[in-house]
């Protein structure tokens, strides 16, 4: 039987003034580098943030295919509790363009809504990111909080 020894690495990507992660906009600009890395895979990522709402770092979950990724609360939350998040904002892309959410989607998020009451980490958000132009509201992305969902 293996034993292993688990450990949180924080490393420098910048050292530049973040703002409050709030709001789908700054979360969806948040983002950006990382989704750029793999465009044509759906990528799900975790965003940790502290009790002002700061983020304290960001972590892919899953890398998937053109069209779906998996993400589950296990993965979700496990470095969330290592960083002592106070809450968390989950994100992915839809590589089509279109933040238009599927039914796994929001099946999801139900799911992380459940298992976030549970763990006692707040789910700010699940923000889907796409581009303006393949949007019907122009937005590029779609957020289930705004949308009442959470």
């Amino acid at each position: 039987m293996k034993k292993y020894n688990a450990k949180l690495v924080f490393t420098l990507q910048e050292d530049a003034p973040s703002e409050v992660l709030n709001r789908p906009e700054a979360i969806s600009k948040y983002m950006e580098d990382a989704f750029s890395i793999n465009p044509e895979q759906e990528s799900f990522w975790v965003i940790f943030l502290n009790r002002k709402n700061f983020p304290m770092g960001r972590l892919m979950v899953s890398l998937g295919t053109a069209t779906s990724s998996l993400a589950h609360p296990r993965e979700v939350f496990r470095g969330a509790i290592m960083a002592s998040a106070a809450a968390i904002v989950v994100c992915h892309n839809h590589p089509s363009g279109d933040p238009a959410p599927s039914a796994a989607d929001v099946q999801v998020t139900r799911v992380l809504r459940e298992a976030a009451k549970v763990i006692d980490i707040q789910l700010l958000d699940h923000v889907i990111c796409g581009q303006e132009s393949c949007d019907p509201r122009g937005r590029g992305y779609y957020s289930f909080k705004e949308a009442g969902l959470l």
